[in-house]
């Protein structure tokens, strides 16, 4: 099973930090070459750590509405449906479901009219409570510490840890928390694709 080393991890801070920066930059860090950060960044991506590289708009900088936070107490059998209903809409920066199962949302409303907004973006029937705050600063700093790879088991959903296994089935890889779950999975799959 893969695991990240120290290496990985500088490589991920700094991709963190601007994800556009040149990979002999990153080399010179690292002390690798250019064609080795190379490697190691299509490795994480196969891995699926590192999902995409996107742009970090600040929209502070841009006038389009008040910038909030909400915080969203539902009725149980509607957060997912509602999560997907705001992470699909354009005005939504971030969603976080808390444990209790309430939705904490940053998002900039161009009418100030937040109740409003939400009530044609969710079906608000299935809201218990609303509980909206202005924001007037964001930050966001995300930590690589001391991570370690911990995807979850294609098969049982387990977390995998390094005694796992990886198939590559198709394009696509898969990890596993133990080769029972890895051989349960590919028979399934080659089932499927025998169309049996």
């Amino acid at each position: 099973m893969p695991d990240l080393d120290d290496t990985d991890r500088t490589i991920l801070r700094l991709l963190v930090e601007d994800g556009r920066r040149p990979y002999s930059e990153i080399a010179d860090v690292v002390d690798l070459s250019p064609p080795a950060v190379s490697d190691r960044v299509s490795r994480l991506r196969d891995w699926g750590i590192v999902r995409r590289f996107t742009a970090d708009v600040d929209r502070s900088k841009l006038r389009d509405g008040v910038s909030v936070l909400a915080t969203l107490d539902l009725e149980p059998n509607a957060v997912e449906t509602t999560r997907a209903a705001l992470v699909g809409d354009e005005a939504v920066e971030h969603v976080f479901t808390t444990a209790e199962g309430s939705l904490v949302v940053t998002l900039r409303v161009p009418d100030n009219d937040v109740r409003n907004y939400l009530a044609e973006t969710i079906d608000f029937g299935a809201v218990r409570s609303l509980d909206v705050s202005l924001l007037t600063a964001s930050s966001w700093s995300p930590g690589i510490g001391a991570a370690e790879f911990a995807p979850e088991c294609a098969e049982c959903g387990n977390t995998v840890t390094a005694e796992g296994d990886t198939l590559t089935l198709g394009e696509d890889t898969y990890h596993f928390c133990c080769s029972s779950c890895a051989g349960r999975f590919e028979k399934r799959y080659e089932e499927l694709e025998a169309g049996t």
